[in-house]
């Protein structure tokens, strides 16, 4: 295993208190159905989305990036990505459309302007943008947050211009 060349944990406090809101919020609400009226489905839905959200504030809490000589790794709890440097394209950093933006955090995937891309984010860090040469996938760009990413930026930019 390449010994790393960068390598950063992004959390997000605002992402996590969020998460343990809507928790907290549908596990009460669960907890009222379900004293008012036993399981039926309400309380069933508010259950699930209770546990959901649970599962959001232990799976999305740490974003872990990694860069070695051959690949670019992304890592959100059970959730992980792979690139090899070859393949990147072109990097940049992104400024994505409000929905994509304010839409969610952690691990998505949509059609932004003719393109299908995989978003590995928190909602209030910078973003970078990474194109592919070869989809992974249905997948030709990827989009992550960072705390660093002029950093990011420098390291992929000499390592794909090297290439």
């Amino acid at each position: 295993m390449s010994n790393p060349l960068y390598s950063e944990k992004v959390r997000s406090v605002f992402t996590t208190v969020f998460f343990v809101i809507l928790a907290l919020i549908f596990l009460a609400l669960f907890t009222w159905r379900y004293s008012v009226v036993g399981l039926r489905f309400s309380p069933g839905l508010f259950a699930f989305l209770g546990l959901f959200f649970c599962f959001y504030v232990i799976n999305y809490r740490v974003l872990k990036i990694t860069i070695t000589d051959q690949a670019l790794k992304l890592g959100f709890g059970l959730v992980g990505w792979r690139t090899e440097l070859e393949n990147i394209a072109h990097v940049s950093q992104y400024d994505p459309p409000f929905w994509i933006k304010y839409g969610g955090a952690g691990v998505h995937f949509a059609m932004v302007d003719g393109e299908y891309m995989a978003f590995y984010n928190f909602l209030d860090n910078p973003r970078i943008l990474v194109r592919f040469h070869q989809k992974q996938g249905p997948v030709k760009a990827l989009v992550f947050t960072s705390s660093q990413p002029d950093q990011i930026l420098e390291i992929l930019e000499k390592r794909i211009s090297s290439e």
